[in-house]
């Protein structure tokens, strides 16, 4: 019986998607997914000066299906840009003020692209369908940045089911990975390797640093002096270590999550700013927040933002972009200055704005469930300016579960969910067991339990 400003076309006007952030000099790069588009990713630039402009041209879909769930589509070699085309999977080279160009002949997937400078060639995953009737085969090739790549590039690693993350030391000398095996997913034991490079793009001397065996590697990074930053799940929760010399040291011993499940390749939650620091976000307790972490120190300092879901961090120099979202705003791609302090919203993924006296603000809860366990959600009480439950009563409750399994929700604005707590209803939604972000033995209880713990 509650009236509500909220409508449902409110919520059937989808926003854009905004993702796969990378920062180049004052230019900060996002892929923009448009529904109204039928989903097609566009490859979008803001200037330093604040313009936004359109890079991909009508017809081009920048994705690819590398590892299937795709993700790292695009590389900027300053003003050139190499993308994949979702509808026949070929690289382009896109120059200024010039069409795009096939640089690979056939439908072979790649992606999680890097210029090797020393070597004059990109390097990257490619997944080919071609080679093997029982799946596709996954390897990391030096690709020719001017093409015709028609022997599909010539193979760096190979050997193992997944790949990805491919790194190259600032001095061009070594480079990184990740990788793992069947049955395993890469939050399960990603494994870090590093390998000399020599000339010719062949390595020598492989040697495996972390991860497999109960750990997990996520976004292995060389700092500018040649270390190599890593974040590893090793003690139950996905910390901040460093490879110096041939040792390992672990940076921050924190019950905090500063990795995500790797879904899509390229993922990012942090950004090396130099040799002393790095800009990060984490979660603890379902909620992300922002850190700026001491890299001699290990300290770790809290920036005070209104956000609690932070994603697709890169930086260059003193500008940092990200992707963040709260209860009360829209996701949106910000713009951070180190220097001044300023931080900008580069584009919104919605124009629409709702008065806040509407909007209901989630509260993160932990509660008993089976097994003497415990489970985790955010509770969003009803909210209404002009209404109000009686105090006998309880309201009628939705409880909602995400996809995934692997995965978690966020507390961000989301307008379905606003819909019925503007109506009187109290909505929970539910980080079951098996949910990323509490920690590996939370995510691993899922393990030959599911459609059992999720649903208790």
């Amino acid at each position: 019986s509650w009236k509500s400003a909220i409508a449902s076309e409110s919520i059937a006007t989808a926003g854009v998607g905004l993702s796969d952030i990378v920062v180049v000099g004052n230019d900060i790069y996002f892929i923009e997914s448009r529904p109204a588009e039928r989903g097609r990713r566009v490859l979008r630039r803001q200037r330093g000066d604040g313009t936004i402009e359109t890079l991909t041209p009508d017809g081009f879909n920048v994705r690819t299906r590398v590892h299937e769930y795709g993700g790292a589509s695009y590389f900027v070699d300053g003003e050139t840009i190499y993308f994949q085309n979702f509808a026949d999977q070929l690289l382009y080279r896109h120059e200024p003020g010039s069409e795009p160009k096939p640089i690979t002949t056939s439908g072979i997937f790649y992606g999680d692209f890097r210029i090797d400078r020393a070597r004059g060639k990109l390097i990257g995953i490619q997944e080919d369908h071609g080679v093997s009737d029982i799946e596709a085969v996954n390897t990391l090739v030096h690709l020719d940045p001017n093409g015709p790549n028609a022997d599909g590039g010539q193979t760096v690693v190979s050997g193992t089911d997944f790949v990805s993350d491919p790194k190259i030391s600032p001095d061009g000398t070594r480079m990184s990975w990740l990788q793992w095996n069947h049955p395993m997913m890469p939050w399960d034991a990603a494994e870090l390797w590093v390998a000399d490079i020599d000339e010719t793009g062949t390595l020598h001397n492989p040697q495996h640093i972390a991860g497999g065996n109960g750990s997990s590697v996520f976004q292995p990074e060389w700092s500018p002096g040649g270390d190599l930053i890593y974040v590893d799940d090793r003690t139950g929760w996905w910390n901040f270590y460093r490879y110096r010399n041939g040792e390992i040291e672990h940076l921050l011993d924190m019950e905090a999550e500063f990795g995500r499940p790797l879904w899509v390749v390229g993922m990012s939650t942090y950004a090396i700013i130099d040799d002393t620091r790095l800009i990060c976000a984490y979660t603890h307790n379902g909620t992300w927040s922002i850190g700026d972490l001491d890299l001699e120190t290990g300290e770790l300092t809290t920036v005070p933002t209104p956000f609690r879901d932070v994603s697709s961090i890169s930086a260059d120099g003193a500008i940092v972009g990200f992707v963040a979202g709260s209860p009360s705003t829209t996701t949106a791609v910000y713009r951070h200055n180190l220097s001044t302090g300023e931080t900008s919203v580069v584009k919104a993924s919605s124009d629409s704005e709702t008065d806040p006296a509407w909007l209901s603000d989630p509260v993160a809860i932990t509660y008993p469930t089976s097994e003497g366990q415990v489970a985790h959600a955010f509770y969003y009480p009803p909210k209404n300016p002009d209404f109000e439950g009686p105090e006998s009563d309880l309201p009628p409750l939705i409880v909602s579960s995400h996809g995934g399994p692997t995965s978690a929700t966020a507390a961000t604005r989301q307008m379905s969910y606003q819909f019925w707590t503007s109506r009187g209803f109290g909505f929970l939604d539910v980080n079951y067991r098996g949910s990323t972000g509490y920690g590996r033995p939370y995510r691993d209880a899922l393990q030959d339990t599911w459609g059992i713990y999720d649903v208790d």
